[in-house]
């Protein structure tokens, strides 16, 4: 199976999930490519699905997603697919899946795609790589939210091992949807 990883982030740790799928399909035999979803080339069809990943940033995802959704809407409809997003506040395990996460469920709400499989995962805190804007924000909301606010912090929240179940959930989705 061929499955296209596309990504839109801001540091690069939406990136680097899309790569550990990228590797976790290779070792099951997929054929998986990872492109930033600025770059997606329009011959979508030679792919046997589609995963697009995406970060929170102000509290959003980066509007270029739904831009993506709309202008592939008829496509990304009939192919098995899949969606995966990013953030600071699913560090939590009562905001970890697409139910519990505000930001997963706002995007859905206002996406006009239904991916057959959604994954929520914790990003990567690291004030040191911000600029000063987004520094204080930062800290500021995880003062708030009870999270780390020194400025050497440098943290990744991302459980592996659910990006490890989603990536064979993802593999899965070809034969799941021939089967139906």
């Amino acid at each position: 199976m061929k499955f296209l990883l596309l990504h839109q982030g801001v540091y690069g740790h939406t990136q680097r999930i899309s790569e550990y799928l990228q590797d976790s399909l290779r070792k099951q035999g997929h054929e998986a490519i990872v492109l930033a979803l600025v770059e997606a080339a329009p011959d979508l069809e030679r792919f046997d699905a589609i995963v697009i990943g995406a970060s929170i940033r102000h509290g959003k995802h980066n509007p270029a997603v739904l831009a993506f959704i709309r202008r592939h809407l008829k496509y990304l409809q009939v192919i098995p697919s899949a969606f995966f997003s990013v953030s600071l506040v699913a560090r939590k395990p009562t905001r970890n899946t697409a139910q519990t996460n505000p930001y997963v469920r706002a995007f859905l709400a206002n996406s006009p795609w239904t991916p057959r499989l959604v994954g929520v995962f914790g990003g990567e805190l690291d004030y040191q790589r911000y600029g000063a804007f987004d520094r204080n924000v930062i800290r500021f909301i995880m003062r708030l939210t009870g999270g780390p606010t020194e400025p050497d912090t440098k943290v990744v929240f991302t459980d592996w091992q659910a990006v490890e179940t989603f990536a064979d959930r993802v593999a899965a989705l070809p034969a799941a949807v021939a089967a139906v």
